[in-house]
């Protein structure tokens, strides 16, 4: 017999919520900082008052950003079963059983009836290898100066156009060339890295005989297809915002966007790819042709194109062969 617990993880703290009686909906909840010490005593309150072994107990929270890594990694390596929940799917669930009061401690319980309502549906989470866990950490920081780099250009354009002092000019051309330098690199480290791991350089090599697939796009979806284990190509879409959403209001009336959920990051990374594609991948460019001579405007032939890429690279790296168009 499980128990089952639900925490809620902020920058500083974490709250635990206990479902003690599930018929009654008695319950406990406790607070613990957000660090190491915190960690060890979360632990130690949950087999004093539980007392049952770890793998009896069933944890159930949200990711948020990086401050629920460290907690989640560490209650895993005690022997705890964790649920990781899909935030949206959490926050309707909420409000299916009108949870409409929102408090730390609150949406701790939340999460712990939801682990218990959805256990025959939701998969326990398992941590990632140490050379995936390594790439992600890589690919965070050189998105990190990517997004520093994109400022200071923008800096160096505005003051360019406000005529500003030879010595600023100056310092924003040290800082951009500083950041130029690192990115490489970085990207040479993290080719490197991939290289140096026999299943992450085949999938990389399998992403890379696609066309409109390059070195930018295929790091980031090496690590993505590596560490989300998507059953199918429409769940890599939804993921990453590409599923269509149908638009009623306003001029939109009949038009449909991106959902536009997910990293916007590797979105934005994406849809370069897909222009690419859009003029050299046969497959994409004959969706291209047919969805504008049907009506389509180019910005969703585009949205269209980068979900056709996603599916082409879950395709290539599920049956582990190079991409063979089908449009010749």
């Amino acid at each position: 017999m499980c128990e089952f617990t639900g925490i809620d993880v902020s920058k500083e703290k974490f709250d635990i919520g206990w479902l003690r009686e599930a018929t009654t909906g008695k319950k406990k909840t406790k607070a613990f900082k957000n660090a190491p010490a915190g960690h060890q005593q979360a632990v130690d309150w949950l087999l004093k008052n539980l007392k049952v072994a770890p793998e009896d107990i069933v944890i159930t929270l949200e990711p948020t950003g990086v401050y629920h890594e460290a907690l989640v990694y560490y209650l895993h390596d005690k022997g705890f079963r964790i649920y990781l929940a899909n935030p949206g799917k959490a926050r309707k669930y909420a409000q299916s059983i009108n949870q409409t009061h929102k408090t730390d401690k609150l949406d701790a319980m939340v999460l712990a009836w939801y682990g218990h309502d959805q256990r025959h549906k939701l998969t326990l989470w398992q941590p990632e290898s140490p050379e995936i866990r390594e790439l992600k950490v890589m690919l965070r920081r050189l998105g990190a100066l990517e997004k520093d780099l994109q400022r200071e250009q923008n800096r160096r354009e505005a003051a360019e156009v406000s005529l500003s002092t030879d010595r600023v000019i100056e310092s924003l051309e040290g800082m951009i060339a500083t950041l130029e330098a690192e990115i490489i690199r970085l990207q040479q480290d993290i080719d490197d890295h991939i290289d140096g791991h026999p299943e992450l350089k085949r999938d990389r090599e399998l992403l890379q005989s696609i066309k409109g697939i390059g070195p930018v796009m295929s790091r980031e979806l090496v690590y993505l297809f590596a560490s989300k284990r998507f059953k199918s190509a429409r769940q890599a879409a939804a993921y990453l915002g590409l599923i269509p959403r149908l638009r009623e209001s306003g001029v939109l009336k009949g038009r449909t966007t991106l959902s536009k959920t997910g990293s916007a990051r590797i979105r934005a990374k994406l849809y370069m790819a897909a222009v690419c594609a859009s003029r050299h991948n046969p497959d994409i460019l004959s969706q291209k042709q047919r969805l504008l001579k049907a009506g389509k405007v180019k910005m969703q032939a585009l949205g269209a194109a980068m979900r056709k890429l996603i599916q082409i690279c879950f395709g290539v790296l599920k049956h582990q062969r190079e991409y063979q168009p089908q449009m010749l």
